[in-house]
């Protein structure tokens, strides 16, 4: 969520001091009138990003801090000293009076010179018309784009033309919890119905009584409920009430065929400037990113699309499109110097490491919040480590709450895992930690028949297993 930035507004500079005539002794300059105040995204899945997106997300809904209103400090000008070198003036340096000219020969210069100032200006006055009447009358020679033919082309294939399909049905998210917390994010029109796509963690402060709104770039306002979020996901559905009949649904890509160097075009509210678009290029695939809100102990993971356009705290939830315009990904989270990590809590902006998630997925996931209102996860039945690794997913000697590590009858179980086996496979992926397990498993559907590639005492052993199903976040 974002917040808008607060500054100090510059002071005016001073008039330039008056030039002293003769005799007469200069006058101290007014003093300058002093500066006012003016009077700031969203967290990511972790903490504040302010907005937005991050959207990263901006993580749902934490607002972000503002910046220090002490920033800029008031311009001083060079001159401006108090007057330490002028007695009893403003500036810089007294003026000394000069001496009288000690014959008529200096008022004969300066009657000259103002002669050759009133012809100066005579001349200019002159030149000015007569520069006027040429033109009037002969016409001007400069050229105009729009008599010449040369006015600006923008095809429907230029990112021009791209933003210019794809911004009307694009929406800046305001959600506010009970409390008066929230932040700002973005969304997309999905269908026709009034459904819009946003990430879960731009909406999530809004989901127990809050308030949600979406603003269309032509300034309309419609409020809005939500039909249904997956927090493992990091992709919520909101439908706008009393929808207009006119709603353009973005078109959607297919995330399987994007290639490494494609063009990618992000539209969002970055700090909260919506309407926001910049571009870059798909800059690596399947990048296992897991990411918090900072509220919970839950978690989402995806394997990602990885982008270097712009991205920013309330570009969260915002459309990740493709040169003609298709939607191939929902941007979630940026990687942030300042915030130590991904969905880091600090308003620090984009360094070129943005993750969308995978529009293939997040289509399949949407599709089940607005059917059901929970989402359905694909599991193994098997608890796996968090910690950082990199030698694979370790399945750990006891689940959570005590309960068993590989769930009875489940995938795991029937397949042949064990506590202690390290999954360094899931097909033709390489999996170097629970984390990367866990999102590439969430690129698959309940049913999906996948092949393990695990290590047991030193041995390497292949399994086939169907993925089970999970319903709801919990």
């Amino acid at each position: 969520m974002s917040t808008e930035n607060e500054g100090t507004a510059v002071p005016p500079a001073p008039s330039a001091p008056p030039v002293p005539v003769d005799a007469p002794t200069p006058s101290a300059p007014a003093a300058s009138e002093g500066s006012d105040h003016t009077a700031p995204l969203p967290p990511v899945p972790p903490g504040a990003p302010g907005a937005q997106e991050h959207t990263q997300e901006q993580q749902p809904a934490p607002a972000g801090s503002a910046p220090d209103a002490s920033w800029p400090p008031p311009a001083v000008p060079s001159y401006a000293d108090g007057g330490a070198s002028g007695a009893g003036s403003g500036w810089g340096s007294s003026y000394q009076q000069q001496p009288a000219p000690k014959s008529g020969r200096g008022g004969l210069v300066a009657a000259i010179l103002v002669a050759a100032l009133v012809a100066g200006g005579l001349g200019g006055g002159l030149g000015y018309t007569l520069a006027k009447n040429n033109d009037d009358n002969t016409g001007s020679t400069t050229v105009s784009a729009a008599t010449s033919g040369g006015a600006v082309k923008r095809d429907a294939g230029t990112v021009a033309g791209v933003a210019a399909r794809a911004l009307p049905s694009t929406v800046t998210i305001e959600a506010e919890s009970t409390s008066g917390e929230g932040g700002t994010g973005t969304g997309f029109v999905f269908d026709t119905q009034g459904h819009i796509v946003t990430n879960n963690h731009v909406v999530a402060d809004a989901v127990d009584g809050g308030k949600l709104t979406a603003t269309f770039p032509n300034g309309k306002k419609y409020d809005a409920e939500v039909v249904g979020h997956a927090q493992g996901y990091d992709v919520a559905v909101i439908k706008l009430k009393n929808a207009p009949s006119d709603l353009k649904p973005l078109t959607l890509g297919d995330s399987d065929k994007v290639a490494v160097g494609d063009p990618a075009i992000a539209i969002g509210a970055p700090f909260g400037l919506s309407n926001t678009v910049t571009t870059g290029v798909i800059s690596a695939k399947n990048r296992p990113v897991a990411s918090s809100d900072g509220a919970g102990s839950n978690a989402s993971y995806m394997s990602a699309l990885q982008t270097d356009a712009s991205i920013n705290p309330g570009n969260s939830g915002g459309p990740l499109l493709d040169a003609s315009g298709n939607v191939i990904g929902i941007n979630s989270a940026i990687q942030s110097t300042g915030s130590g990590g991904l969905g880091g809590s600090s308003q620090s902006g984009s360094i070129g490491l943005g993750f969308a998630i995978p529009i293939n997925q997040a289509k399949y996931v949407a599709q089940q919040l607005i059917k059901t209102g929970k989402p359905v996860y694909a599991k193994i039945g098997a608890s796996v480590s968090l910690a950082d690794s990199s030698s694979g997913a370790k399945i750990t000697e006891q689940g959570a709450g005590g309960s068993a590590a590989v769930e009875s009858g489940g995938p795991a179980d029937k397949a042949g895992l064990k506590p202690g086996d390290v999954i360094t496979k899931l097909d033709d992926r390489v999996i170097d930690s629970g984390p990367t397990l866990i999102g590439e498993i969430w690129t698959h559907k309940p049913g999906d028949q996948v092949t393990i590639t695990y290590q047991r005492d030193g041995k390497s052993h292949t399994v086939q297993l169907t993925l089970g199903a999970r319903q709801g976040d919990s």
